[in-house]
């Protein structure tokens, strides 16, 4: 695959190593840093133009004490990491273990198709570069705008139409940031309480979020991701085995940094009878289940839909849900409190809902568990932005087609 390697100085190399795992790959580990401050970095690059490494010399680094890293090099591989790994590994058992070395992430240059793939797992934490916040009209040094190149394509006879259509598209994006602005600025008029730095940041972002739906899915996006040797693994897992090409590289790429800090969680990945086979299942159960849809779905068309659908839901999901808000607070058994509950008024039954949702003053204010004891399932045509945005949930089960 095609990447940009950033230039740095000798100076900043040397700072570098110390806390990264490479210096020139689109993916590397952060290591010998403060947690804070690993979070706070990646907090940053959602909404920031600049690579992870850049972000870190530009607004980091001269609140650090580095006095005790000196020595360090973090781009070579941790021997004795290895053997402490192994060892815990060996004695106390793979999964248990596995979930509790953690690694923060950087994956640079990814899609949005590849950044969909990185984001399924819901045992992970995973911050983003926002479309909504940061301009997509500049290009990398080499003078090339900021889409995903596959060597294959390019050299494709698609190849020349390719790069000709993505450089229109962001050639138009560009173009209309400008006219954008200006009419959100009449639109939209400064307020007497408004600072000029907020209300400049405002505008920019109704400009980023109106215009990003002419960026194609190809438009690159730098991804932070925090998360265990577990899910590291079962994500990997699934990138091995996935159709898109660009996914199976990155896997790869992410594997070697990995192992240069939690090397014995990941040691099945790439095993011929652990890893490997569980990655060929899935690539096979993936395979069957697109023969087996085209050979049963052949020749239905879509038929007319609104652009949002309740396709299923339980009718008994209040009474269920007033019944999960009662259950904890005494001691009958639950389908007696159901029974309870659906002899209730309607007035009594709100009371249940107001007692247990209390009076929230903001979204963080969140009620229990007992309101996922029913279910809503929506099938939703969407353009990509929003998708986005409903992507992110990852407290709800979604599935999704391809674009």
């Amino acid at each position: 695959m095609f990447y940009v390697s950033e230039a740095f100085s000798a100076e900043e190399q040397a700072v570098l190593r110390r806390y990264f795992t490479n210096l020139d790959r689109p993916v590397f580990a952060l290591v010998n840093l403060p947690e804070v401050v690993k979070g706070a970095l990646f907090a940053r690059y959602s909404r920031s133009s600049k690579s992870l490494r850049r972000l870190f010399l530009d607004e980091f680094v001269g609140e650090l004490d580095m006095s005790g890293d000196l020595t360090v090099d973090a781009t070579v591989g941790l021997a004795r990491a290895e053997q402490l790994y192994d060892r815990v590994f060996n004695e106390y058992g793979d999964d248990s273990v596995a979930q509790l070395g953690g690694v923060h992430l950087a994956c640079e240059q990814a899609s949005n198709l590849l950044t969909k793939v990185l984001e399924r797992g819901r045992l992970m934490a995973y911050l983003e570069q926002s479309t909504r916040y940061i301009a997509y009209n500049t290009r990398f040094a080499n003078g090339h705008y900021r889409y995903h190149r596959d060597p294959a394509v390019l050299d494709s006879p698609l190849g020349a139409r390719y790069v000709g259509d993505l450089d229109r598209l962001f050639d138009t994006y560009g173009q209309l940031l400008g006219p954008m602005q200006e009419w959100l600025t009449s639109a939209y008029p400064k307020g007497p309480g408004d600072s000029d730095f907020v209300y400049r940041q405002s505008i920019r972002a109704k400009a980023y979020d109106a215009l990003r739906g002419i960026l194609p899915a190809a438009a690159l996006s730098n991804v932070g991701i925090y998360g265990t040797g577990q899910a590291y693994e079962a994500l990997l897992l699934r990138m091995r085995a996935h159709a898109l090409p660009e996914a199976r590289s990155y896997a790869a790429m992410m594997l070697e940094e990995l192992r240069k800090v939690i090397p014995s969680f990941l040691k099945r990945v790439d095993q011929p009878n652990r890893g490997v086979a569980w990655s060929a299942y899935q690539e096979a159960n993936r395979g069957a289940m697109e023969d087996v849809a085209d050979r049963l779905m052949a020749g239905e068309e879509p038929e007319p839909r609104p652009m949002v659908t309740l396709v299923d839901y339980d009718p008994e999901g209040e009474d269920k849900l007033v019944a999960s808000m009662l259950y904890p607070y005494g001691h009958l058994p639950e389908d007696q409190v159901l029974a309870r509950v659906r002899r209730l008024s309607v007035e009594e039954k709100m009371q249940v809902v107001r007692a247990y949702t209390g009076e929230r003053s903001n979204r963080r204010h969140k009620p229990g568990r007992a309101l996922e004891r029913t279910g809503y399932r929506f099938d939703v045509l969407s353009d990509y932005g929003a998708f986005r945005d409903l992507q992110r949930h990852r407290l709800l089960t979604i599935e999704w087609q391809a674009l």
